[in-house]
Formats: structure tokens, C-alpha cells, sequence
């Protein structure tokens, strides 16, 4: 697909980014190689490929859960104008 600097200025436009004339210009090489790119990857036969949440297959190490910090709600909640209970009592706005 060939892109003209006015293609992108209508999806700087539909993006409200600001450009000017020489960046239209500079950008059109830029995402004509994308689509170039896209085209490329479009073209590749995926049929009966499932896919993959993550092209290697590990899992992610998870830190052992624990409290590591002392309860201090009572210190974070001594300024708030209302509680309760323990909770914070905040007006309400749907009705």
C-alpha cells in the first residue's frame, strides 16, 4: 500500500496529533514500511497454529506472599474526615 503525506496527515488528524508538512513527509516512509510489514505477516499461513499468550514456555516466578509491613490504618486514617469502622465514609454520588 503507498501512502501520500495528505494519508498521513488525515490519521494525524483522526489521532489529534499536531504535524506539520516535513513531518507528514518524514513519517510517510516510516509507516509504509509497517503496512509493508503487516502485508508480510498477513501472508504467512497460520491455519491449525494455536496461539500463544508468550512464544517461550515459562512461567513466571512469584514471590511468596506475605505481610511484610505492620497494619497502620489507624495512622492513615486519623485525618480522613469519616470513618467507620474501619472504612472510609465518602459521599455518595450515584443514585
Amino acid at each position: 500500500m503507498a501512502l501520500e503525506p495528505e494519508d498521513v496527515r488525515r490519521a494525524a488528524h483522526l489521532a489529534r496529533l499536531g504535524l506539520n508538512d516535513d513531518e507528514a513527509e518524514r513519517y510517510v516512509d516510516d509507516l509504509s514500511r509497517i503496512l509493508d510489514m503487516v502485508d508480510r505477516l498477513q501472508a504467512v499461513d497460520t491455519q491449525g497454529i494455536a496461539p500463544l499468550a508468550h512464544p517461550l514456555d515459562a512461567t513466571q516466578r512469584l514471590r511468596a506472599d506475605e505481610v511484610t509491613e505492620p497494619n497502620q490504618r489507624e495512622h492513615f486514617q486519623h485525618c480522613a474526615p469519616a470513618v467507620e469502622n474501619g472504612l472510609y465514609l465518602v459521599p455518595r454520588v450515584v443514585e
